[in-house]
């Protein structure tokens, strides 16, 4: 499938602030099931461009404007073309839980298993937990248990914008009921690590299919989880609306949590109050892809 992106992000200040450091994650993965076909980073006030990748491999842009302005847009075009992921096994045997306990794979996806930023236990996720009985999923073998697991918090929470907010903790979310795709996938990955499974965060684009049943919004970014099994490698898990990541998932970048991923992270210097607009949208493309 071939995909167009365009990610609009503008900032608006309140009076001219002097200057504005930005960083993104905007550009979509190269990867086994995606190829990135073509992608621009247009940044008005004009400024000059720079990038590396960050410690999970993930292509990140960063500029400064150092003159005095009271607006900045970001706008990111993309061409991508993805491939259905393989399909997977009914189930693996539980000998993947003693796989998942080796110390090798503990210390190769050492990040992927620990707590820390917005993916932590707390007593609402282990409240949570308790009420689904979601340790019992651990009778299952590990592929099956993070199936259920996926399809217990879409069952179980509303998708709500505007209940809470990219710094929100989640027993905000965990409260309400409510939330949104980055409070589904934090909800998730916590309980995923809790089990040993290593769980690290997607941050990218959907496709939005509503006649399948998507919940997501379709102009905003998506996020959703990848779980590492020893004998399938990275799977992913898209709770917000009970699918396996497929050919509608393109990944941005991968992290910890959201902290490690955000779509932008700046900083500017003046007392001006700051507004943020944020338009996304993704589309088939019209055209066959140029090599």
């Amino acid at each position: 499938m071939l995909l167009e992106v365009r990610h609009v992000t503008q900032y608006h200040y309140a009076e001219p602030v002097r200057e504005s450091v930005m960083e993104v994650w905007m550009q979509p993965q190269q990867a086994a099931r995606q190829r990135l076909v073509s992608f621009d980073l247009d940044v008005d006030p004009a400024a000059q461009l720079f990038s590396y990748a960050d410690p999970f491999g993930n292509a990140v842009y960063h500029f400064d404007v150092p003159h005095p302005h009271d607006r900045l847009r970001i706008v990111a075009n993309a061409a991508v073309e993805t491939q259905a992921p393989p399909v997977l096994p009914e189930g693996i045997d539980h000998g993947e839980w003693d796989r998942l306990r080796s110390d090798f794979v503990r210390g190769e996806n050492f990040d992927f298993l620990s707590f820390g930023g917005f993916a932590v236990e707390t007593d609402a996720l282990r409240t949570y937990v308790a009420e689904h009985q979601l340790d019992e999923l651990r009778r299952r073998d590990p592929l099956n248990a993070v199936r259920a697991l996926s399809e217990t918090i879409y069952t179980s929470f509303d998708y709500e914008p505007g209940v809470t907010h990219a710094d929100s903790p989640i027993d905000l979310a965990l409260g309400a009921g409510r939330g949104v795709c980055q409070d589904f996938a934090h909800i998730m990955i916590a309980i995923c690590r809790s089990w040993g499974v290593p769980a690290r965060y997607v941050s990218g684009y959907l496709f939005t299919d509503r006649q399948s049943g998507d919940r997501s919004d379709p102009d905003a970014t998506h996020a959703w989880v990848e779980v590492f099994l020893p004998s399938l490698r990275w799977v992913g898990f898209d709770p917000t609306n009970n699918v396996l990541a497929g050919e509608r998932h393109i990944a941005a970048a991968v992290g910890r949590d959201y902290n490690d991923v955000p779509p932008s992270r700046g900083v500017y210097k003046g007392d001006a109050e700051s507004q943020l607009a944020v338009g996304v949208s993704v589309r088939r493309a019209r055209a066959a892809p140029t090599e």
